[in-house]
């Protein structure tokens, strides 16, 4: 087993494989976004370097707050575990993710496999179409560009040490972007 990678600063982060190709200590921090409005609808951060298991979670946390589950989901690549699919299948949502890529080529991606849930032989054969490919360059539009907007209003790095105080700074981040959002949409605000 590899020896397990930990920060020295901060016993709560975790060294993770960043984007530049380094590793550093850092949180694993997932937004949920309306895709119509760009508003964020769920914050959520984790010392995990993996975005495998955190579909459920922000799905809970969206059914627990609104009291209703999304009709449609959409996520990147780094979410769609089999597992989640089924489970969000199976509350009543439709599953919008990139099937990955099959190691054998000549194998079309959005054909199911032999021992392929009906609920993963669906989103295979749904992420094939072009309405499923239409519904998924919404992301870009909406969670990338709050990302971006997140990080232009300074939320490049977390200064604070512990998931609790991180979550907290995501959580002001968060509320920030949607009062600029919903001045933007002229939501009309109650006092």
């Amino acid at each position: 087993p590899k020896e397990p990678r930990v920060s020295t600063t901060d016993c709560d982060a975790r060294v993770m494989k960043m984007a530049d190709g380094g590793f550093r200590p850092a949180f694993n921090a997932q937004l949920a976004v309306d895709t119509q409005t760009m508003i964020i609808t769920g914050v959520d951060i984790t010392n995990s370097g993996s975005d495998m298991n955190q579909m459920l979670p922000m799905h809970e946390q969206h059914e627990q707050r609104y009291a209703r589950v999304p009709a449609q989901w959409l996520t990147d690549g780094g979410f769609a575990k089999h597992e989640q699919i089924e489970q969000l299948t199976a509350r009543a949502t439709c599953v919008f993710a990139p099937v990955p890529a099959p190691k054998d080529q000549q194998r079309d991606r959005y054909v199911a496999l032999r021992g392929d849930s009906e609920a993963v032989a669906q989103w295979r054969k749904r992420m094939g179409t072009q309405e499923a490919k239409q519904i998924y360059k919404e992301r870009a539009a909406s969670i990338e560009c709050t990302n971006a907007h997140l990080r232009n209003r300074g939320l490049q790095r977390l200064n604070v040490r512990g998931l609790a105080k991180a979550r907290a700074v995501l959580l002001w981040h968060a509320l920030a972007h949607n009062l600029k959002r919903m001045l933007a949409l002229d939501f009309p605000l109650a006092v």
